[in-house]
């Protein structure tokens, strides 16, 4: 992409193939995630935040083959299977691409039972579940958990992951996911479309939760502090919320913005091959149709993961 905008500002063509620098590897790209946050950065939602440079090549996961190793690399040769999630300093140089050189430090091996697609589909996800549970709301066995949205890419991971742990988990999702939510291993499913969600857990809990992970931000996420008992545990990925807020209800809060950790996505590639979690439900579409994969994906209502098929 040129500019900042809509869908149109995406177009294929063709740039120089980059090398790998010191610790870095070069990816050949087989599939590449799509995430709400290639969209937010399309449309320059971002540039306050975070450095960009234009022309931008979007995306931020990745599943590929090392191409080539750069200097100071000895772990990873070429033909290694491995993905990544793929966030630079600068805003510019993503995975919407055949080719990628990225840190080797932040790289992890691609499970073995997992196909490329499947792979691409859990970078960022996986990091933000893993991150928002363990480090900052360090979900232990025993907790009561609510985990929004459980059948998009983030919540899907982080029941499984919760579940890993020994927890109750609340989940909510639209009716006709139920099913797929279910088979992840939710132990209470909430429309939220036609039940209050919170009138729901106190029902089941009167004293309130321990934990929620928020994963939809705005009016559902200030409702959900309703749902917690004083002292739970408040973990967002899109909302702040004020200190007197938060001291008023005993809640502790943490906000989560993913950063790449190779080491974690080793810990997911395990209990990828251990089979104790699976990759989420995908929709796989031609590198060539990236518009309609954001689109699709700023509908806020897909199942799973969107990934891009590159090669």
């Amino acid at each position: 992409m040129k500019g900042f905008g809509g869908p149109e500002q995406l177009e294929l063509t063709e740039m120089e193939k980059p090398e790998a620098g010191v610790n870095e590897v070069l990816i050949q790209v087989k599939n590449a995630g799509v995430n709400p946050v290639d969209w937010k950065i399309r449309e320059g939602m971002l540039q306050g935040r975070l450095p960009h440079k234009l022309p931008i090549i979007l995306g931020w996961d990745v599943a590929g083959i090392v191409e080539e190793v750069g200097p100071g690399v000895s772990r990873w040769k070429k033909g290694d299977e491995v993905y990544a999630y793929c966030r630079k300093p600068v805003v510019q140089m993503g995975t919407y691409a055949e080719y990628i050189a990225y840190d080797a430090d932040q790289i992890a091996r691609k499970p073995r039972n997992l196909s490329f697609a499947e792979a691409a589909s859990i970078p960022l996800a996986g990091l933000t579940a893993w991150q928002s549970l363990f480090e900052a709301g360090h979900l232990e066995k025993g907790d009561t958990v609510l985990i929004h949205a459980g059948a998009g890419g983030v919540g899907s991971l982080a029941i499984q992951l919760a579940k890993q742990t020994g927890t109750y988990v609340f989940s909510t999702a639209r009716e006709e996911n139920h099913a797929y939510v279910g088979s992840l291993g939710a132990d209470l499913l909430i429309d939220y479309t036609t039940d209050d969600f919170v009138k729901r857990i106190k029902q089941r809990f009167p004293e309130g939760l321990s934990f929620v992970f928020d994963t939809v931000g705005g009016e559902t996420a200030h409702k959900s502090l309703a749902c917690l008992k004083p002292y739970g545990r408040f973990v967002s990925i899109l909302e702040h919320f004020k200190s007197e807020e938060l001291e008023k209800k005993q809640i502790h809060a943490e906000y989560v913005f993913v950063r790449p950790d190779g080491k974690a996505l080793e810990q997911l590639t395990r209990l990828f091959e251990e089979d104790k979690i699976v990759a989420p439900t995908l929709h796989e579409i031609p590198l060539a149709q990236a518009a309609d994969a954001q689109e699709l994906s700023r509908t806020g209502h897909t199942k799973g993961k969107i990934v891009l098929h590159v090669a």
